[in-house]
């Protein structure tokens, strides 16, 4: 099982690609592939049939899921980070390597 140091919810920083500097919340981790779909960011065109649901059909935007490696932690005074761990009282916890407060 893989673990990732970037949990839903985190506030990211894009640090590559096409959407570089944009900031956003992690809304999905997809584990077997290595990569985050992070609201706001990574937006491709979908072309939709009508349905039932849709009977209208057209190009909706979404989020496309971008490589964990292209996005880093922000801290609360909005720092890119890089993730530790340490542990107080048997519990482990997340601290960022810069600022040493925990996340």
């Amino acid at each position: 099982m893989k673990k990732f140091k970037i949990k839903v919810d985190d506030q990211v920083r894009v640090i590559a690609g096409d959407d570089k500097g944009k900031e956003g919340k992690v809304v999905k981790i997809l584990k077997d592939k290595n990569r985050v779909i992070v609201e706001g960011v990574g937006m491709i065109s979908k072309h939709q049939k009508p349905s039932a649901s849709n009977p209208q059909g057209g190009i909706t935007e979404k989020e496309a899921p971008i490589h964990l490696s292209n996005v880093s932690l922000l801290t609360k005074d909005n720092q890119t980070t890089r993730v530790g761990y340490k542990y107080e009282d048997g519990k482990k916890l997340r601290i960022s390597k810069k600022t040493k407060e925990v996340i």
